[in-house]
């Protein structure tokens, strides 16, 4: 583990004991919100992103490790591993070394080189490389100096050091292009897509991700071709040319044209490969850092509360589905209205609007911002609600998803899925961090290129910012759906599916120490999960924060410090006040984790998420044709991607802010101007009806 956590250390610029505790905690089974959160002594107080970054590049060192040893152990059993060559294999330190190192020992199909072996032109190649060969013996003729240049290209294309200078030559060198894939004509109705794309050419340095992403998506289509290579070989050629190669001798000129060879049939495109699958790589994360920054921003968005909620699923021709939910989330009455049929169904819809909000006790209303939504909203402002009623545009994305689901069908095993995709949209109001980890989170709508990137990469990251979010608010046990407690540190949907059924057999969680009688949760999943669990109706005050079990007995004691009690002590804003922190401070709880107490007992089980605000679009615009160049319209942010930020405006249609819009000044981030969900002032651009295109700008316009 040192020799990890050194390397680890290094490459992050981290504190070596730092990475050894981490290390040391996240084998035995700790969980990064866990340690970020109950363990800042031992790690120095890393953050999750830093402690997730130390796991993943330790994942990444063991397959190293792993694929080193079989490496070792092949050409072991050729009888070719010398000690020299152990050496280099065991101080590779990227899988890009260890393979060059293994090249010329990997077993391999019939080659030209390999024939060339076999009839035996091995001393040939042997001559031709030392110097002993001379053009003049007329020995041999150029069948036979072919298959010793075939031999010389291999090897040469085998050796690390040509590989390595080769590459210097990609990095330096080497252009990202596209043009239209062979075979494809101009006029093919696919093309339309990637039009800007048929001459393309960037250093690769230079080329974004969402345009690496969008070149290998025309590729991959049948449409383009695209090359990561230098215009011009011969710098290339020069790098796989041995050293000294001036002269004119025969073997001088037989090394070069199998060096030009080796260059243009062997290392080129084998270099390519790699440099595009690193294009590739760098895209993924790219796309992947984008996607996880809106999901974390869309599940940490700021809920209504428990409110009495209607929502409706709107719809022209099939109705408007319509829901009640009361303050908890349950259904408690649906049916559908047909507001668009004609006036007399209009009137009908606005009456039965009226009554169930009064039945129902209505609070706000979740209107889905699909088809028929602006619509739907107008509908709904001609009602006149005896209470006061809030109305919500809530984005569907993802509601039909859920709505087909198992979640969804375990839920509501009556009901059809319009029924199921309004609920959804009525919790998404009220909590939506408790709903959307019922969806996949690819079908949240958040992404960008998200089902062309590496899908292994995608899915670990996304569980990493779900799991983060659901930890950092804290879940309500008692209430909690089996999905959300899924994500819960140290649960897991196994253990998440026995704490359901423990509740539904025995009642309520009287307490957090009741989870160890649910079957399968032992010590240690207690340990990790039992800090981001609430129980509210807990005698015990402490099961409502986020303080620790394992610090309730420290607690104890500072209440007993200033002769109270901890109830007391969490009410009381002049006695925290007299605690002297540092006497409290131990060999395993330091002042970080005493000032996390504090804080909690201050503001028990705060949501960190923002106060909920009511958004209204601009009433005058409800469809593109409303939209003109030069009006400033209310919007909301729905989706930011490398080159700018998609924006609601409340016609079926959302508007994009290019990242040259976003400021007067130069912006590398759109992430760094606006948030997801953010309610803001856009300026329209440009209206395209042909290709149904808003461009905006927040140009001056205060965000």
């Amino acid at each position: 583990m040192s020799n990890y956590a050194t390397i680890i250390a290094g490459r992050l610029e981290l504190n070596q004991r730092q990475v050894e505790k981490t290390i040391e905690l996240l084998e035995q089974g700790a969980t990064v919100p866990f340690i970020a959160r109950y363990r800042k002594e031992a790690t120095g107080s890393l953050n999750e992103v830093q402690i997730a970054a130390i796991r993943d590049l330790l994942v990444r060192l063991k397959e190293l490790d792993k694929r080193r040893e079989a490496v070792l152990q092949s050409i072991e059993e050729q009888g070719k591993l010398t000690p020299e060559l152990r050496g280099r294999i065991e101080a590779a330190e990227t899988l890009t070394d260890l393979e060059d190192l293994y090249l010329p020992y990997r077993p391999k199909r019939r080659t030209r080189a390999t024939i060339a072996l076999e009839k035996g032109y091995g001393p040939l190649a042997d001559a031709i490389m030392g110097g002993r060969w001379h053009a003049g013996d007329g020995e041999y003729g150029d069948e036979e100096l072919q298959y010793a240049r075939d031999i010389i290209a291999e090897r040469m294309s085998e050796d690390a050091a040509v590989r390595n200078r080769v590459r210097s030559v990609f990095r330096r060198k080497a252009m990202l292009t596209s043009g239209l894939a062979r075979g494809v004509k101009e006029d093919d109705e696919r093309v339309g897509k990637f039009e800007s794309w048929l001459d393309w050419r960037e250093p690769i340095g230079k080329a974004p991700s969402h345009r690496i992403l969008a070149l290998l998506r025309g590729e991959e289509a049948g449409v383009l071709r695209v090359h990561v290579r230098p215009d011009d070989g011969s710098e290339g050629i020069a790098a796989v040319e041995p050293k000294h190669m001036n002269g004119d001798s025969g073997c001088q000129r037989q090394m070069r044209q199998a060096a030009e060879d080796a260059y243009k049939r062997l290392v080129e495109p084998s270099i390519e490969t790699e440099f595009r699958n690193q294009l590739k790589e760098k895209a993924d994360r790219e796309a992947i850092r984008v996607f996880a920054d809106n999901l974390r921003q869309l599940l940490l968005a700021a809920p209504l509360g428990q409110k009495r909620t209607m929502a409706i699923d709107p719809g022209f021709r099939t109705g408007c589905k319509v829901v009640c939910l009361d303050a908890q989330g349950q259904l408690l009455h649906n049916e559908t209205i047909y507001p668009f049929t004609s006036v007399r169904e209009e009137r009908a819809a606005v009456s039965k609007l009226e009554a169930l909000a009064e039945a129902f006790e209505i609070e706000a209303i979740a209107i889905g911002n699909g088809t028929a939504g602006r619509e739907t909203e107008e509908v709904v402002q001609r009602c006149r609600f005896k209470n006061k009623v809030i109305a919500v545009s809530v984005s569907e994305a993802g509601a039909s998803v859920y709505s087909a689901s198992d979640v969804a069908r375990r839920e509501f095993p009556d009901y059809d899925i319009t029924v199921r995709g309004a609920v959804s949209i009525g919790r998404r109001l009220m909590d939506p961090l408790s709903e959307l980890v019922k969806i996949d989170p690819k079908s949240i709508g958040v992404g960008q290129y998200q089902h062309d990137v590496d899908q292994k990469l995608l899915a670990a990251s996304l569980g990493d910012v779900v799991e983060s979010c659901v930890n950092s608010v804290g879940v309500e046990l008692n209430t909690a759906s089996r999905e959300l407690l899924g994500y819960v540190s140290g649960i897991g949907p196994a253990l998440a599916d026995k704490i359901v059924e423990h509740r539904n057999r025995n009642g309520a969680f009287a307490d957090r120490q009741s989870l160890l009688k649910v079957k399968g949760l032992g010590e240690k999943a207690y340990e990790q999960c039992a800090g981001f669990l609430r129980v509210r109706e807990s005698k015990n005050p402490l099961d409502r924060s986020a303080v620790h079990p394992e610090r309730y007995a420290l607690v104890e004691k500072m209440a007993a410090s200033v002769g109270t009690d901890v109830a007391t002590l969490m009410r009381d804003k002049e006695l925290r006040g007299r605690i002297r922190l540092e006497d409290f401070v131990s060999e395993d709880c330091g002042m970080p984790t005493l000032k996390d107490i504090m804080r909690e007992l201050e503001k028990p089980g705060l949501d960190p998420r923002a106060r909920f605000e009511v958004f209204e679009f601009d009433k005058s615009v409800s469809k593109i044709e409303d939209v003109q160049a030069g009006m400033v319209l209310p919007g909301i942010v729905t989706n930011i991607t490398a080159f700018g930020a998609f924006v609601d405006i409340g016609v079926h249609q959302d508007g994009l802010i290019h990242v040259s819009q976003m400021a007067d000044r130069r912006v590398n981030d759109p992430g760094e101007v606006v948030h997801l969900h953010q309610h803001l002032k856009v300026k329209v651009l440009d209206v395209d009806l042909r290709r149904h295109r808003i461009s905006l700008t927040l140009k001056g316009i205060e965000v």
